[in-house]
């Protein structure tokens, strides 16, 4: 009898999780309205100059916007989007766009630079932080099927120490790439999916 009122109790408390996630994901639908011009309806960016947030680990996600509202990151759209957020918000945002489906990119990465961006990264220890795969933990990002220009600009930013948000190992690492590195890294995890 213990068991079976302990295994009820479980599987009730089970159901109130599952519920409130998708009380938080259909939130962050509607909230999702003002993001699509950029980023697209369900997170799937047609533009290389916005991330594809479709399939991002949401802690990374709700950290960014985080980040953009206190100042810790700067973009001057992102940045007046965040301010207006509440911690709910973003975490509903995250949510939202963490359950959505990365569709794979149209981009053609080069063959020759995807090879020579695998070695970089393997060199790099990549896989380290952004694991096997590049798809990402917890507050480190996926990287697997980002678009290349959003990939480079982002190394060149970390190189440049204009983005600085990383505790430092992104901004450490940036500065051991050229700019044929980046690009070869782009090419390569634009390949991933």
């Amino acid at each position: 009898m213990k068991f079976r009122n302990a295994l009820f109790s479980l599987l009730a408390l089970a159901s109130l999780v599952i519920n409130a996630q998708a009380q938080d994901i259909e939130a962050g639908k509607k909230k999702a309205e003002a993001c699509v011009a950029c980023h697209g309806a369900t997170g799937n960016s047609a533009a290389g100059m916005f991330p594809t947030l479709a399939g991002q680990n949401p802690r990374y996600i709700y950290l960014q916007l985080k980040d953009y509202k206190e100042g810790r990151r700067q973009n001057p759209m992102m940045t007046a989007i965040a301010s207006t957020l509440e911690k709910a918000d973003m975490q509903d945002l995250a949510a939202y766009f963490g359950s959505q489906k990365q569709v794979r990119s149209t981009f053609q990465a080069d063959p020759q630079r995807i090879k020579a961006g695998a070695a970089k990264a393997d060199e790099s220890l990549c896989a380290m932080c952004h694991m096997g795969g590049m798809t990402g933990q917890n507050e480190i990002p996926r990287l697997a099927g980002q678009h290349p220009d959003y990939i480079i600009t982002q190394l060149k930013n970390f190189k440049s120490r204009t983005r600085h948000n990383d505790a430092g190992n992104m901004t450490s690492l940036a500065q051991t790439l050229s700019e044929n590195d980046m690009e070869n890294l782009a090419h390569w995890i634009s390949s991933l999916y």
